[in-house]
This record gives structure tokens, C-alpha cells and sequence, in this order.
């Protein structure tokens, strides 16, 4: 009997590792590839080999992304000891730029009915001349055409289409994908993609899928938010909150909150820019503009000047993420109502904060300055009295100053007025 024992514990052991190992790991990729998004598959890879899974499947539908983000997804994938299957879903879905090297650099590719991939050619951002620029595209676009071709022949997959979705931007359907082994299979849905798992040999090992519990593995919060926040739209609004909050400081003095809002939002967006690129030019017409508000405050151009800061920042908004990849440039409707806000803001605020700034002082002791009054009594070195705003004040005067005379205030010292004779 006893004998029994250790076969039993191995036998439940083996029915449960078995009952493990039916699982198939989830994710969602719904929109650009960024730095919350290698970050999320990067996690997701390591739970999906934790929990033994059979497979991890990454359903992708994205127009493209960050370079630098795509090149972490694909060295992830490579090294994970999970099988790695990218479904492009649902139908009508993409797999644009980035999306492309990540879908054909997975174990197995997969695209559902009527999905689009390719036009794959990178983009770069800087703001040299056109000619530099052009030769810069070529060197980058020779260079992701050789990864790109990497990855084709790693994964036995149609090398002269892959290297053409760089050189010429090429894009195909699932349907095209399929016939020219550039994907291996097209699935309605995740059960249907399970099922044609099933059998499947990936590095040695056979998938089996068929019945497998698929484990849905979902974004954190942290993950959530930065997916959120690393996006165009966010960077204009830092860039708001930058301009208004600093020149709101500058023009009423001692607010405090404006402008510790400012140089925070400054910050925040400094460190986007490393990651999301932004056009130089751009923030230069941007800064013009601020300057050309600023400056008709001031001068007598009634207005014309604001009128050109109203264009230059028009321009710099729509120019700011012009080279970005896709999936990151700023929607039309966000260039015009930020350009509407901050001439409202400028026209409205901070012209009038400015101009009180310069206005001449209409009340306290400081508006006596300069006025002139007379005498009640005789004013000398030793004092005496003038009336003034509705009372009586001290007064001294180096030249002495008869009763009645006229007399000029020159200076405030406490509640004694300093005079002068007045001729």
C-alpha cells in the first residue's frame, strides 16, 4: 500500500502541472506603441512564463509608435521562453510602422479578416535642412530595412515584402498577408485563433490550445496612466500650463501658484520631449509668438502684432509634432482651440496684469508725491503744518516757507511730509 503513495502524489502533481500548463495568456494593444505599452508586454511575457502558460497572445491594433519603444518589444520577444502570438483584431484593425516589425517579429503571426499591415518606413524627428534631413531618413530607412529583413528571416517569413514595407511603405490585407507568407494565419476570433494554435510547433515545442483557459492580463493603473499621459495631447497641455503659469507670475507679482505650476509643467515636459519628439521649429514660431503678444502690450501697433503672434503660434502648434510617428501627431481641433485659448489669455489676462503694472500709483501715501498744497502754518527745518486729502500732516522744510505759501511734497517719512517751496 505504501508502495502506492508516492505514484499517487506524482500522479497528482504531473493532473496539476497538466491543468496548469491549459492556460493561454492575454493582453490588448489598442493604439501607438510607447513606453507604457513595451513596459506592459514586457510584464505580461514574464507572468505569461511564470504561470507556465502555453502561449502568450498580444491582440495589436496600432498605427504605429516609437522606434526606440518597438525595438524593446522586439528584443522582449526574442528572448522570452514563452511562445509569442501577435493577432492583429479585430476586423478592419491595423498594424501600422511600428506595429509591423512587432506583428512579423512574433513566433506566430496572426491577422483577422479585412486587418491592414505594413507601411513600415520609420520616421525620424529633427529640424536640420531639407537636404540633411533626406539623407538622414535614408541612412535611418536603410537601417530598419536590415532589421526588418532580420526579423523576416528569423521568423521564415516573406523577406523581399517585409523589406519593401520599408523602403516603399508598402501595405497589404490579412487576406494578401497570408498568400504571401507574410503571416501564418487568419482567425475571426480569439477562439478561432485557439483552435488553429492548436498542433502548431513554435520552437520545438507543440501548442496546445484547443479548450485552454485564456488568462486575461491586464494593464496596472500605473501602466494606465502613463499609456495616458505619454501622448500629444498631453505634452500641449504641460505646454499651456508652462506659458500661462510663468507669464501669469510675471505679469501679478507674488501669486506663487501660477508660477510653481509653471516651472512644474516645464519640467514634466522637458522629460517628455526626450521620449516623444517634437519639431524645434515649432516651438520657436511658438516662442515668437509669446514674444509678438508680449511686445504689443507695449507698442502702439493696435494690434497687428498680435495678429502675427496669433499666426506664429498657429503655425508652431500645427508644425510641433509634424515629424512624430504615427499615432502621435495633435488632432486639428486641439491646434485651434489651444490657439484661441492663449490669444484669449494673452489679449484678456496678461495684457491688462501688465499694463497695471506701469500704471501710475491712484492710492496711498505714494499719490501725495509731487502734489502741491499750502501751507497752514509756517514750515521751517523744526516743522509745521499742511492740509492734504482731508487732514492735517506735519511737514519740514529745509528753505523755510511762510503761512499760505505754496509748497510741493517731496518725500514721506512716516507721518511727517517733506516740503519744498513751490514757485
Amino acid at each position: 500500500m505504501k508502495r502506492w503513495i508516492p505514484i499517487a502524489i506524482a500522479a497528482l502533481v504531473l493532473g496539476a502541472a497538466a491543468t496548469r500548463a491549459a492556460q493561454v495568456g492575454l493582453i490588448n494593444i489598442d493604439g501607438a506603441i510607447g513606453p507604457a505599452t513595451a513596459s506592459y508586454i514586457s510584464r505580461a511575457i514574464n507572468l505569461a512564463g511564470e504561470d507556465n502558460d502555453v502561449c502568450l497572445v498580444i491582440e495589436l491594433n496600432t498605427p504605429g509608435g516609437l522606434v526606440q519603444s518597438m525595438d524593446d518589444i522586439v528584443q522582449k520577444f526574442y528572448a522570452s521562453q514563452v511562445p509569442i502570438v501577435v493577432y492583429v483584431a479585430p476586423e478592419g484593425a491595423m498594424a501600422g510602422s511600428a506595429g509591423c516589425f512587432i506583428t512579423l517579429a512574433a513566433d506566430v503571426a496572426a491577422m483577422a479578416p479585412h486587418a491592414t499591415i505594413g507601411a513600415a518606413h520609420p520616421v525620424i524627428s529633427g529640424d536640420e535642412s531639407e537636404t540633411t534631413n533626406s539623407i538622414m531618413m535614408q541612412k535611418v530607412g536603410n537601417a530598419y530595412t536590415k532589421v526588418m529583413q532580420t526579423i523576416a528571416e528569423k521568423r521564415h517569413r516573406n523577406v523581399e515584402w517585409a523589406k519593401s514595407s520599408v523602403t516603399e511603405s508598402k501595405a497589404i490585407t490579412s487576406e494578401e498577408a497570408l498568400k504571401m507568407k507574410v503571416i501564418d494565419l487568419i482567425a475571426t476570433n480569439v477562439p478561432d485563433l485557439l483552435q488553429k494554435l492548436n498542433g502548431r510547433s513554435v520552437n520545438g515545442k507543440t501548442l496546445k490550445t484547443s479548450g485552454a483557459t485564456v488568462a486575461e492580463i491586464s494593464m496596472t493603473p500605473g501602466e494606465k496612466f502613463f499609456q495616458l499621459f505619454w501622448q500629444p495631447e498631453v505634452m500641449m497641455i504641460l505646454m499651456l500650463i508652462a506659458i500661462y503659469g510663468i507669464i501669469a507670475e510675471m505679469s501679478h507679482p507674488g501669486a506663487i501658484f501660477p508660477g510653481v505650476a509653471g516651472a512644474l509643467a516645464l519640467i514634466l515636459l522637458l522629460y517628455m520631449s526626450a521620449t516623444l519628439p517634437v519639431n524645434i521649429a515649432g516651438v520657436a514660431l511658438i516662442l515668437l509668438a509669446i514674444a509678438l503678444f508680449i511686445i504689443d502690450i507695449f507698442a502702439p501697433t493696435h494690434g497687428v502684432l498680435t495678429g502675427g503672434g496669433i499666426i506664429a503660434f498657429f503655425l508652431g502648434v500645427l508644425m510641433l509634432f509634424n515629424r512624430a510617428p504615427a499615432g502621435y501627431h495633435l488632432p486639428m481641433s486641439w491646434v485651434i482651440a489651444t490657439t484661441v485659448l492663449t490669444a484669449v489669455f494673452f489679449i484678456f489676462v496678461v495684457s491688462k496684469g501688465i499694463r497695471a503694472q506701469f500704471r501710475p500709483i491712484q492710492s496711498g501715501k505714494e499719490t501725495m508725491l509731487g502734489q502741491t498744497v499750502k501751507a497752514l502754518s509756517r514750515i521751517d527745518a523744526q516743522g509745521g503744518k499742511v492740509f492734504i486729502e482731508g487732514e492735517n500732516w506735519n511737514a519740514v522744510s529745509e528753505t523755510p516757507v511762510e503761512s499760505g505759501q505754496p509748497v510741493e511734497i517731496t518725500g514721506i517719512e512716516g507721518l511727517t511730509l517733506r516740503v519744498k517751496p513751490k514757485t
